[in-house]
């Protein structure tokens, strides 16, 4: 998944259950990558303009909240994004900056009304050629929810797990004497380990968003990996990382993509209105700032 991930499962069979998380990791990431081209998301891209392919309901269920949402009114979310980050690749050694003309030709197939889903049938059809579904702005959320209703299944009541910059909580910490779990933000200026804050959570959802984590420098300018998929370029932007905490790890990826790029006064807005969903912004120039619903569980130094 091009990340680190770690499990923390407090079980009695702990090895069973972990060798079977890493199992389902493993199937997940290749049914919903867009870097391989044997995974079933691939299958649907490379019958882009030819034919219609049918899923596994998972994926079909992905595919259908990515299109949910980046429909949506001022969403900055778009899973038809894939021909721009193919070509951008940040993140990535063959990396490079997109000549303009190549950004508008690219554009030109991020067309939302250009997916076709069919739910009985369970396809999906990308009628233009060229075309290509992106998930990975929401798939590590779909997937810790995925993995977090098999610890359910197996009666596990205390668990973490950490995929990069998404980490779902289940359950009681034993590490804490309040029983939460004590979740991190990192300072985009420092390392891993230098936080701003920790946020204390419970059967609850933390996930970062920010320009820091991967970026491309060329010609004296440094590109970050969040784009705008109206310009073609990465959103221009004063927010360095954006955290939405929630019950279900999706929504956080969902709400990190939809909002990264607003104003963070428009971002804290939006929050404030969503039922069970809190977030902190840190700006380029290190203010912080976060919902009112946050202070009580909210540590600083």
């Amino acid at each position: 998944m091009g990340t680190v991930i770690d499990f923390t499962v407090v079980a009695e069979d702990v090895d069973r259950i972990l060798n079977e998380l890493s199992r389902r990791i493993k199937m997940y990431e290749h049914r919903f990558s867009a870097n391989d081209d044997s995974s079933e998301l691939m299958a649907v891209n490379l019958s882009a303009g030819i034919k219609p392919v049918k899923v596994q309901p998972e994926l079909f269920q992905l595919i259908a909240l990515g299109l949910e949402n980046s429909q949506a009114s001022d969403s900055l979310l778009n899973i038809a994004i894939g021909p721009l980050i193919q070509t951008w690749r940040i993140g990535f050694k063959e990396a490079n900056v997109p000549t303009a003309d190549t950004i508008a030709e690219k554009l030109k197939l991020i067309d939302l009304s250009q997916i076709i889903l069919n739910k009985s049938a369970q396809t999906v059809f990308l009628k233009r050629a060229g075309m290509r579904l992106d998930l990975g702005a929401l798939a590590k959320g779909f997937i810790a929810d995925l993995l977090i209703d098999y610890l359910k299944e197996e009666n596990v009541d205390s668990a973490l797990l950490n995929l990069g910059g998404n980490v779902m909580t289940l359950g009681h910490s034993p590490r804490q004497t309040d029983g939460t779990w004590h979740i991190g933000i990192q300072n985009p200026k420092g390392a891993r380990d230098d936080l701003l804050c920790q946020i204390k959570v419970s059967n609850q959802s933390v996930v970062t968003s920010g320009i820091y984590e991967r970026q491309l420098t060329d010609h004296g300018q440094t590109y970050h990996h969040i784009f705008n998929p109206e310009t073609g370029y990465p959103v221009e932007t004063n927010v360095a990382s954006l955290t939405i905490i929630s019950d279900k790890s999706v929504d956080g990826e969902i709400w990190t993509t939809r909002l990264f790029g607003q104003p963070y006064e428009k971002i804290l807005a939006t929050v404030t209105t969503l039922p069970n969903i809190e977030s902190v912004v840190v700006l380029k120039n290190g203010q912080l700032f976060y919902t009112p619903a946050l202070q009580e569980k909210i540590i600083f130094g």
